[in-house]
């Protein structure tokens, strides 16, 4: 079995193990979690990114497309009530 030292800020810690506790994990059992998924993805388990993604290049298209065709009239807004959103988020 291998040790790893590692320095990290207190209150990130404390949170982290706040959250850990509650998910019934300790530090090292989340840590081992940690490794095992960089193993079987081969790389970091979640997307990094330098920029915020509403800035990117694609999301900044697809907004201006979905602008366009609402003010050539291609597309209309729809327009819901609260219980209606609620239902459709229930589906």
């Amino acid at each position: 079995m291998a040790n790893i030292n590692i320095r990290i800020e207190d209150t990130l810690k404390k949170n982290a193990e706040s959250i850990f506790s509650e998910l019934g994990l300790s530090i090292s059992a989340a840590t081992i979690m940690f490794y095992r998924q960089v193993v079987r993805y081969g790389g970091i388990p979640f997307e990094l990114r330098v920029r915020e993604p509403f800035f990117s290049a694609e999301n900044q298209k697809r907004l201006q497309e979905t602008l366009d065709n609402y003010t050539s009239g291609r597309s209309k807004p729809v327009k819901k009530t609260l219980p209606e959103l609620e239902a459709m988020a229930d589906e």
